[in-house]
């Protein structure tokens, strides 16, 4: 092949691979869509000129606060929790509408018997920080003893078959002060947007 033909080709090579950058908005086509993205980033790469619309539960999103104090005392024989969603696409488990920062399902009242602890912190109080802007990254356990960062915990036992799906070795979790229930705070899995009570175990 003659050293002409040789520039002809790579000149015609190039310029298709600048036109199909121009039609790409000056990125080379990729399979599957744009790559990357955080937290905050569309999943499953949304196509370039598609909006995102962030999940009702989950998806990442954090409350901004925990839930607001009951005004009436719980009854004495609390309405077990739904086994049904509270709407469609919600779980049936406690958990917080990311549109509006509800805690659905933390409305039985105050001092829910079935929270009932005869000896309220009696480890103490978790002394890190708690709230919207303190997260913190499970690394083991289960149910009955999970710990972070040197700090233990128990998911109270009738909130135990709300997280099945946790990842007790690499989700991350934001601790809420409880208003209601003494001795307990509010675990909220940012992935699941679900939501238990569990008790600190020291350090």
């Amino acid at each position: 092949m003659s050293h002409v033909k040789r520039v002809l080709i790579v000149t015609l090579a190039l310029s298709a691979f600048a036109i199909a950058q121009n039609q790409h908005g000056g990125q080379a086509p990729q399979a599957g869509g744009p790559k990357g993205g955080g937290q905050h980033g569309a999943p499953g790469g949304a196509q370039h000129g598609q909006s995102y619309v962030r999940p009702q539960v989950g998806g990442g999103h954090i409350p901004a606060h925990g839930p607001a104090p009951a005004t009436h005392p719980a009854p004495a024989q609390p309405p077990q929790r739904a086994a049904v969603p509270d709407r469609p696409g919600h779980p049936a488990a406690p958990h917080v509408d990311a549109t509006n920062d509800q805690w659905v399902g933390h409305n039985a009242g105050k001092n829910d018997p079935r929270y009932h602890l005869d000896h309220p912190w009696q480890y103490g109080h978790f002394p890190g920080e708690i709230g919207q802007h303190h997260i913190w990254r499970l690394q083991g356990g289960g149910p009955s003893r999970f710990w972070f960062n040197g700090f233990y915990f128990e998911v109270a036992p009738v909130d135990v078959v709300y997280v099945a799906d946790w990842l007790w070795t690499s989700d991350d979790i934001v601790l809420y002060a409880d208003p209601d229930d003494p001795g307990y705070y509010l675990a909220y899995n940012p992935r699941l947007g679900t939501y238990v009570h569990v008790i600190y175990l020291g350090a």
